[in-house]
């Protein structure tokens, strides 16, 4: 018998008459508005306006959906168009099956295309909302456990996670709760990024660059725990291969980046320095301060041309003095 275990919910749904409220969705939309919420108060401290990540992320977060889910179909497509089953299922997202690689790849794509209808640098946003996106993959990964999905091997360990479902060819027992392992992991990811961007003030893009290694070692060790059906290369699942490839380079673009383009942008986003300011009135960023001193400098050397001309006015030449005196 065992002492303690995690359980897993009976149900992955209710039904609010004929709506059904899917745990695994809620998960997704709860890590979404996590991203863009700490996203969007580390954009308004870098100098930018408040708002402006929610606007990108309207094109982020589709584009994300869309890579994750054409990963998930393309790198497990035998779940989808082998001898029995049925196409249509890959279009049915909430049964889960999101890549974070296809997700990273083509939400990359819409912030971009966002970020370029504003004006804005895409590396200083992606800066910025790095860390929200490992606490939103953070609070996605329980979204596996409402599905009783991409748990690891069979363990006795009192953190087990009792699988109890029969779906799928699944073993009902007690299995390494890979999705916990996961989820702890990217909280200290997320930290982890936010630690050395104010340590050593991560600019260009490179603070994303960190957070994209810092996942890779993580995922690594935590893919090769899973017993779930994966395709292998050299004995190796795709993803460990995918994660060894990104987190490369990863390390690469942290080496080359630090050395063509070292410290940080002084402007992240134009218009807030037009304007004075971010929409809250936040002017502690870099591109507030140095517009700030420019004005300083404007107005010091004002002051000294009207110094220089009020003293040209007060003072006579010698033969004026000697004139004065002779009148009086």
């Amino acid at each position: 018998m065992e002492l303690a275990y995690i359980p897993s919910p009976s149900h992955g749904v209710l039904y609010l008459g004929p709506i059904p409220l899917r745990g695994y969705a809620f998960c997704i939309i709860i890590g979404v508005f996590v991203a863009v919420w700490f996203g969007n108060k580390r954009w308004i401290a870098r100098g930018g306006q408040s708002g402006t990540v929610a606007d990108i992320a309207v094109w982020a977060v589709p584009f994300g959906l869309v890579g994750g889910r054409l990963y998930h179909v393309i790198t497990d497509y035998e779940l989808y168009f082998s001898e029995g089953r049925d196409w249509v299922d890959a279009f049915k997202v909430w049964e889960g099956g999101l890549g974070i690689w296809g997700a990273i790849a083509l939400g990359g794509l819409g912030a971009w295309i966002g970020a370029r209808r504003r004006g804005i640098p895409m590396p200083a946003y992606a800066d910025a909302v790095a860390p929200g996106i490992a606490f939103a993959q953070a609070i996605g990964r329980w979204g596996n456990w409402f599905n009783q999905e991409l748990y690891g091997r069979e363990t006795h360990v009192p953190w087990a996670l009792h699988i109890t479902s029969s779906e799928g060819g699944r073993v009902p027992g007690y299995y390494h709760p890979t999705f916990l392992y996961e989820s702890l992991w990217c909280v200290g990811v997320g930290l982890l990024v936010i630690w050395a961007d104010r340590r050593f003030r991560l600019g260009h893009g490179r603070a994303f660059a960190l957070y994209v290694a810092a996942y890779c070692v993580g995922r690594g060790w935590i893919e090769y725990m899973r017993v779930d059906d994966a395709h292998h290369i050299l004995g190796l699942r795709l993803n460990d291969w995918t994660a060894l490839g990104v987190f490369l380079l990863a390390v690469l673009y942290l080496v080359v980046s630090a050395k063509k383009r070292p410290g940080r942008e002084a402007v992240v986003e134009p218009a807030a320095v037009a304007s004075g300011g971010s929409a809250d009135g936040v002017s502690d960023g870099p591109a507030e301060a140095a517009t700030a001193g420019a004005e300083g400098e404007g107005r010091t050397e004002d002051k000294a041309e009207g110094s220089e001309e009020t003293a040209e006015d007060s003072t006579e030449s010698p033969k004026d003095e000697a004139h004065s005196a002779k009148k009086g």
